[in-house]
């Protein structure tokens, strides 16, 4: 992560059991969940195995549930200033979903739409001791870090426009998929690190999907139905090669891997 603006920084999961989140994947990814502390306002952390930390858990409440909010994930992507980000992305016809706030020992964050409505947060994380870098995302293959963002777009062109204008992202050659269009792969800092897709007609809204990193999609699958997860997609082949598989977990979150065969 050379230039901060524009980077995935972090990732969260919104759930309405935290120790069944846990329990799930925990066993399918790898992961060591924590909940979250009175010191924390509750909020938990995901560490990787290799001792990383990658992202967060906020436990949805009833209040937040009568209001709309459904258990997802979510990214979070990193801006040099909070506030002139909101802004700008309003004026580019972005919504403002949670105002922006500080958070302690953090940064300062704002859960934002984008011009066509799918969500996402934007973070000027507080600087950590040693000048030290977000590792949440991962370009190569490291178990349970993030390896792709996909964008299933409201409108693919519109979208397109809106993030590469609000944090300079660059457009690698684009993938013909036949009818479903193409897949344009965004770049930052000359790395891929996802792509802007139209969202397909059984996709009820749009939806940044975040791709986590296992180290055979076979074995992932396994787990999942173990687990009590819902398969939905795949596993099916990708460039790379790689191979990856999205489903529903115990609790209703959509949710991605990517890893080999």
């Amino acid at each position: 992560m050379a230039t901060l603006q524009g980077s995935w920084i972090w990732y969260e999961l919104m759930t309405p059991d935290v120790a069944g989140a846990k329990a799930f994947y925990d066993a399918v990814v790898g992961w060591s969940m924590a909940a979250g502390t009175p010191e924390t306002n509750g909020y938990g952390f995901i560490t990787a195995a290799d001792g990383a930390m990658i992202g967060g858990v906020l436990e949805l409440t009833g209040d937040m549930t009568a209001n709309g909010a459904r258990p997802c994930w979510l990214g979070y992507v990193g801006v040099d200033d909070v506030d002139a980000s909101v802004a700008a992305i309003e004026a580019s016809g972005g919504k403002v979903l949670m105002p922006a706030r500080d958070v302690q020992m953090a940064g300062r964050i704002a859960m934002m739409a984008d011009c066509c409505g799918a969500p996402f947060y934007v973070m000027t994380p507080t600087p950590t001791p040693g000048g030290g870098e977000s590792t949440s995302f991962a370009a190569l293959p490291n178990p349970g870090h993030c390896g792709w963002n996909e964008l299933l777009a409201g409108n693919q062109q519109n979208a397109i426009g809106f993030y590469t204008g609000q944090f300079g992202w660059t457009l690698p050659d684009p993938m013909d998929m036949g009818p479903m269009g193409t897949y344009q792969f965004i770049a930052h800092d000359g790395v891929m690190v996802g792509a802007i897709m139209a969202r397909p007609e059984a996709v009820p809204a749009p939806l940044w999907c975040h791709y986590f990193w296992v180290d055979g999609i076979e074995a992932a699958k396994g787990r999942i139905e173990a687990a009590g997860g819902q398969i939905v997609n795949g596993p099916h082949e990708v460039p790379g090669p790689l191979w990856v598989v999205q489903g529903v977990d115990p609790q209703g979150a959509l949710f991605s891997l990517v890893g080999p065969r």
